[in-house]
């Protein structure tokens, strides 16, 4: 195999750059909502679930996080009073993580906040279609390191079966998690029927 060549040992160091900077720069900008960046994706995401309520399966699908850092970071937002966790009632094997009062105030005062991050953080100075591009190059890395498609955000063609819009796979992760296609899932969990 042939060695890196410059340019592409430069885009890997940027990379890996952003990815260590990135989290540290929104959650300090956040610092004063009381939530970190992951945070506020989790109760965002529990905010456009029907119900305020998924499956920690599902909800670590559209976090685009393992099991173990959501049932960490849930165990926090339980602890602030923002998330409970709920048995399902159609399934007793299944735990939901549902957004309280509390949560769902978090959620609004937080979002113009972390918009206004991430506009600055990341966006400004990006045209269109540069907005596209990244999205695009963030995409194609990401596949490649969730070959299976179990997170949302690499979940492509899962979307049209949900009835979501295919240009936004954020918003479902039905396919994402073959434990959500059994009959007998919760009501509360994107279904693919």
């Amino acid at each position: 195999m042939a060695e890196l060549r410059h340019d592409e040992r430069v885009a890997v160091a940027r990379l890996h750059a952003l990815l260590e900077l990135l989290p540290t720069a929104l959650d300090r900008q956040l610092a004063a909502t009381g939530l970190t960046s992951f945070e506020f994706t989790l109760l965002e995401a529990l905010h456009e679930a029907d119900m305020g309520r998924l499956r920690l399966s599902a909800l670590a699908s559209r976090t685009n996080a393992t099991l173990p850092r959501l049932s960490r970071v849930v165990t926090g937002l339980e602890r602030k009073g923002l998330v409970a966790r709920m048995a399902c009632e159609a399934d007793g094997r299944a735990t939901n993580a549902v957004l309280t009062e509390a949560g769902s105030r978090a959620y609004r005062d937080g979002r113009p906040v972390y918009e206004d991050a991430v506009r600055r953080t990341v966006l400004d100075g990006l045209d269109e279609e540069g907005v596209g591009r990244l999205a695009d190059l963030a995409y194609t890395v990401l596949t490649k390191l969730d070959p299976d498609r179990r997170l949302a955000v690499t979940n492509e063609g899962a979307d049209e079966a949900c009835g979501a819009d295919p240009a936004d796979p954020a918003p479902t992760a039905c396919a994402a998690d073959p434990a959500l296609a059994d009959p007998a899932a919760c009501p509360a969990d994107p279904r693919t029927d």
